[in-house]
C-alpha cells in the first residue's frame, strides 16, 4: 500500500491523560487461607506506556512521528516516563510535570495471561487556571506543526471543556483534522471535532440509549454525527467489529480482524493512532477505518499494553485493502 509509504513523513500531535502501566506478572498455585482468593506469586515486573502515551507509542510503532503532552506528577512513577517512553521511541520533551499530582498508574496482576486485579493510582481533579494556561502555550504552537491532532480522554482531570474548545477550533483553523476517544456522557465538549471513536457503551451512554435497544448502534452513530457536526463516527463494537458513519455517506460495518482475541486492553488507544495517521497520511476515512480494523485485530491477540509494527500491518493489510 503507498499509503503506509507516507507514514514516516506524518506528525501526529497527541494531547491526553498519560498513564504508566504497571504489571506484575506471577503464577497461582494455591488459594489463600485468610480469604477465598487466588495467592499470586510474583516473578516479574514490567512497565509499559499507558492511556495517551499507549496512543503515541502506537503512533510511533506505525513509523509516524507522536508529539505527546500530557501531565505526570513529581513522583517515582512520573520519574519513570522518560525511560518508558524512549524504549517506544516517544519523545518525554512536552511532558508537564504538576507538583502534587500523582502520576495515574494502573496496576495489573496477571497469572496464567490473565488478569486476576487491578490496583489504580489516580486524581481526576481539574488543573488550575495557571497550569491550564502553561499546557495551552505548549499546545497551540505544536497544532500548526502536525498533520493530525489525537485527544485521549480518560477524565483524569487533564482535558477541561475550556481546554478541548481551544485544541479543536484552533486545529480547524488550522485545517488539521481532530480524532477523539472521548470519555463521559457529555459529548457536546467534543462538538467540531472531525471523527470520534466511542465503544459500543460509550456511545449508547453519550445517547441516553440501553445497549441492547435494537439498532443502537445505527441510532447512536448517526445521532452523534449530526449533533455533533463531526465528519465521521467510528463505533467499535469488540468482537462484532466496528461501524462507520460518515457526513454524506453510507454507513459502513468493518467485521473483526481478530482470530483469537487474549487482552483488549489499549485496544481503543491502537483504533484511534492508526485511524489518524492513515488520515494524516492522505487516506479516505473508509481506507483509514479498514487499517484501524485490522491493527485493532492484530493488538488484541495480544496479552498486555502492546503496539504493532508498520511491517506487522502491512503484511496483514495485503488481504484487506
Amino acid at each position: 500500500m503507498n499509503i503506509l509509504d507516507s507514514f514516516s513523513d506524518t506528525r501526529v500531535l497527541v494531547i491526553g491523560d498519560v498513564m504508566l502501566d504497571r504489571y506484575w506478572w506471577g503464577s497461582v498455585s494455591r488459594i489463600s487461607p485468610e480469604a477465598p482468593v487466588p495467592v499470586v506469586k510474583m516473578d516479574s515486573m514490567t512497565l509499559a506506556a499507558g492511556g495517551a502515551a499507549n496512543v503515541a507509542a502506537n503512533v510511533a510503532g506505525l513509523g509516524a512521528y507522536p508529539i505527546l503532552v500530557g501531565i505526570i506528577g513529581d513522583d517515582a512513577e512520573g520519574e519513570m516516563f522518560p525511560e518508558v517512553l524512549g524504549k517506544v521511541r516517544v519523545s518525554h520533551e512536552h511532558l508537564i510535570t504538576v507538583p502534587g499530582r500523582p502520576t495515574t498508574v494502573k496496576t495489573r496482576i496477571i497469572a496464567h495471561s490473565q488478569q486476576m486485579a487491578r490496583i489504580d493510582q489516580e486524581t481526576d481533579t481539574y488543573l488550575s487556571r495557571v497550569d491550564e494556561e502553561s499546557v495551552w502555550s505548549k499546545i497551540e504552537p505544536l497544532i500548526f506543526d502536525s498533520q493530525a491532532v489525537i485527544i485521549s480522554d480518560y477524565a483524569k482531570g487533564f482535558l477541561s471543556d475550556q481546554l478541548l474548545r481551544r485544541v479543536i477550533d484552533s486545529a480547524n483553523k488550522a485545517n488539521v483534522r481532530v480524532f477523539v476517544d472521548p470519555k463521559g456522557k457529555d459529548y457536546s465538549k467534543y462538538r467540531a471535532a472531525t471523527t470520534i471513536t466511542p465503544n459500543r457503551r460509550e456511545a449508547a451512554d453519550a445517547c441516553g440509549l440501553e445497549e441492547n435497544t435494537q439498532q443502537m448502534v445505527d441510532i447512536a452513530g448517526n445521532r452523534l454525527l449530526v449533533g455533533l457536526d463531526l465528519n465521521s463516527v467510528l463505533i467499535t463494537q469488540g468482537e462484532d467489529g466496528m461501524t462507520l458513519f460518515r457526513s454524506g455517506g453510507n454507513p459502513v460495518h468493518l467485521e473483526t480482524f481478530a482470530r483469537e482475541v487474549y487482552d483488549v486492553t489499549g485496544a481503543g488507544d491502537t483504533v484511534i493512532a492508526s485511524l489518524a495517521v492513515a488520515i494524516g497520511s492522505g487516506a479516505d476515512i473508509e481506507s483509514a477505518a479498514k487499517i484501524a480494523n485490522t491493527a485493532a485485530g492484530l493488538v488484541v491477540e495480544q496479552v498486555g499494553t502492546t503496539t504493532i509494527s508498520l511491517a506487522e500491518l502491512r503484511n496483514a493489510l495485503r488481504d484487506v485493502l
